[in-house]
């Protein structure tokens, strides 16, 4: 049994309770020794949560950040494989330097990302940058105890226009895609591109679409969290707005399979929305998508839109053994060229440090007895937030003819590299990641270098089934970019 303190206080606290421990008194000393057992066991846990928080605020000396921001660039250009991929030896060098200057005083953990992630826009890869450590859990936690973020889920437009999408955890809010021009008296464009400057990515746009995604979390870390915001918007004037206490979308989409994974059988075709291709329990997304092409199979569908454009990436296994074993009707390799750092000698001959490139031998052969095998025409969405893993499949569907792609690109590069590694910083505590290869899509072609769909289909903020229903031949075709 489970008790909160509050059950605890109105067990003792309350007249008929108390006469029942009175007439139960060998039950009332069991529970005392469990309720002191418990409420030490809470303020320990109290305890320790309070020194890891006071250890996040306890001020990092200048020595202590300047040896983590030399320690995290002689990482990067020691270990990674090809770091032309993404920034030159010297852009990166100049960007330290700036940095350095600036760490002329002792700063906080919050503050030393400030500084430190910086560096994240130079290096132009989503998986080469300095990040918050455990900042989901973190912030989970702060939730829970009612600590408050900025309350709007946002979107941000190729002008830097910053727009409310909805309340912070995806309910609806009459202020809906207004523009918002101040927040707290400063200008929205000036915060915009403060935060920009310390988002990781391949692009602009892509850093653009993580910003707005996390827009709660990197305006909490550099800005804090006020009880109440100030905000001016274009249609609706100055309104103060209480800070929320609820648990932002993206949080709350991450912790359940339903939301991350859906599959919905239409009149008009079918829609399979992948969000993520990691789950802890493979199986269950390997039932689920063999369950929904057992649907489609049912129902006779002859259009399959296959939504990724919230999918960071995870395993490959997913993507192949959920998803291709349906669609894909020959073999298929997941790249071509790879160049890699051996961080760990595997392969006979191998030396640690060095650098091997070479190419992917092995195709893939798809189950040719698949009896769910679907086909009709396949779409595959994508767009700025689809990543590392995800854009392999892209890649395989696109350069195979498995799928037509679909979506907004310009955003992230064909070429991705992989395999990354995570060092934590020794004195502030921050993580950096960096990869231990670069991949060629399989095709091996140079150009075009970021995701360029088949199909242009443009995203709306407000509708999220609005290109969904293009592809569906709900509203007006897409623009074919393939011709």
């Amino acid at each position: 049994m489970s008790w909160t303190l509050v059950e605890i206080y109105r067990y003792y606290f309350n007249r008929s309770t108390r006469r029942q421990a009175y007439r139960r008194r060998n039950r009332e000393q069991v529970l005392e020794a469990h309720l002191f057992k418990w409420l030490g066991l809470a303020m320990m846990a109290a305890t320790l949560a309070g020194g890891v928080a006071r250890a996040a605020e306890t001020p990092i000396s200048v020595a202590g950040l300047r040896s983590d921001l030399r320690l995290a660039v002689d990482t990067i250009e020691r270990n990674h494989p090809d770091l032309s991929h993404s920034v030159s030896q010297a852009q990166l060098e100049r960007a330290t330097r700036r940095i350095d200057r600036q760490l002329d005083h002792p700063l906080t953990q919050a503050q030393a990302w400030s500084a430190l992630a910086q560096l994240n826009p130079v290096l132009a890869d989503g998986h080469l940058f300095i990040g918050l450590p455990d900042w989901r859990k973190e912030s989970a936690q702060a939730a829970a105890e009612g600590k408050t973020f900025f309350p709007f889920e946002v979107s941000l437009d190729a002008q830097g226009a910053l727009r409310i999408v909805s309340a912070l955890g995806g309910a609806p809010t009459p202020f809906a895609g207004q523009r918002i021009r101040q927040i707290n008296g400063q200008d929205a464009g000036l915060v915009v591109r403060a935060l920009l400057a310390r988002v990781h990515g391949d692009t602009p746009r892509s850093r653009s679409a993580l910003l707005a995604k996390r827009w709660w979390l990197f305006y909490a870390k550099v800005y804090g969290s006020p009880v109440a915001f100030h905000i001016d918007l274009a249609n609706a004037g100055r309104q103060v707005i209480a800070g929320s206490g609820e648990t932002p979308a993206i949080l709350r989409e991450e912790a359940s399979f339903e939301s991350t994974y859906q599959c919905d059988v239409r009149k008009q075709g079918a829609v399979l929305t992948v969000a993520a291709f990691s789950w802890p329990d493979k199986a269950r997304f390997f039932d689920f998508t063999n369950d929904c092409f057992a649907r489609i199979a049912a129902a006779g569908a002859t259009r399959l839109v296959i939504d990724i454009r919230q999918n960071g990436g995870g395993d490959d296994d997913m993507w192949r053994d959920g998803l291709l074993r349906y669609i894909a009707d020959r073999p298929y390799k997941h790249g071509s060229g790879y160049i890699k750092r051996v961080l760990q000698p595997r392969a006979p001959g191998e030396v640690a440090g060095a650098i091997v490139s070479g190419e992917i031998e092995t195709a893939t052969e798809p189950p040719t007895d698949e009896p769910l095998r679907f086909k009709g025409q396949v779409y595959v969405l994508v767009g700025p937030l689809t990543y590392s893993s995800a854009v392999l499949f892209s890649n395989v569907v696109q350069d195979y003819g498995f799928a037509k792609v679909a979506g907004v690109g310009g955003a992230v590069r064909t070429r991705q590299s992989g395999g990354v590694q995570t060092l934590r910083l020794p004195n502030t505590g921050l993580l950096l990641f960096y990869p231990r290869f670069v991949l060629d899509r399989p095709s091996g072609a140079a150009k075009p270098v970021y995701i360029e769909p088949d199909l242009s289909v443009p995203d709306d903020p407000l509708n999220k089934h609005a290109a969904v229903e293009a592809l569906l031949g709900l509203k007006s075709p897409p623009t074919d970019t393939s011709q």
